[in-house]
């Protein structure tokens, strides 16, 4: 029986780091973000409500969404955004909820589906374990600064912005401490992997 694995973080915290070693393990990863670009392709039906929604004045010349416009409009406005959420967080899931179940009939002994906004969006139903990948604030807030050009304060409202990885790893079933090496993230997602007796080779 195969064991689905919601795995999370916050901005900063390595999320996609231990998201890599999952697939270096041969473990399927089913990825919110990537498919939520996807569902905005032309063709999609979530791109069409999104253009019958918001006009032709948010793509580009190839018709293809442009993000940047889009998000000016509803980043400034909550109502927008809200819209904007409605058709495609509905699209995503079930995106994302077609390939979990594809891989757990293909056999796969675990599947790992990477949702940013696990908790927030109240999606662990989607899963059977929940895992936060983790860090201090202190080391979080030097590795935005450092990969984005953030000022301090810039790096501080976008951790703020979000719920804190305290709170994420106190509804967690699992927390990967990632504030050491890749190496020491690496050997305690192995352990965890072999107690939950997920990995390709335990069937």
């Amino acid at each position: 029986m195969a064991i689905v694995i919601g795995l999370t973080g916050s901005i900063a915290s390595g999320k996609s780091t231990v998201s890599r070693m999952f697939a270096d393990l041969n473990i399927p990863v089913i990825d919110a973000d990537k498919i939520s670009r996807v569902v905005v392709n032309p063709e999609e039906p979530a791109y069409t409500k999104i253009v019958e929604t918001f006009g032709e004045s948010i793509l580009h010349e190839d018709k293809s969404l442009n993000r940047e416009k889009l998000g000016s409009i509803i980043f400034a406005d909550a109502s927008k955004r809200e819209k904007l959420n409605s058709i495609v967080h509905p699209a995503v899931r079930e995106r994302m909820l077609a390939k979990r179940d594809a891989y757990v009939e293909a056999g796969e002994p675990a599947v790992v589906m990477d949702i940013p906004l696990l908790f927030e969006s109240n999606l662990t139903h989607f899963v059977d374990k929940t895992l936060v990948v983790s860090v201090t604030e202190s080391v979080q807030l030097k590795r935005l600064m450092n990969r984005n050009g953030y000022s301090e304060q810039e790096a501080e409202q976008r951790i703020k912005s979000q719920l804190s990885l305290e709170e994420k790893a106190k509804k967690a079933d699992a927390v990967i401490d990632n504030n050491g090496t890749k190496q020491y993230t690496y050997e305690q997602l192995e352990r965890l992997l072999h107690n939950w007796k997920a990995l390709p080779s335990i069937k």
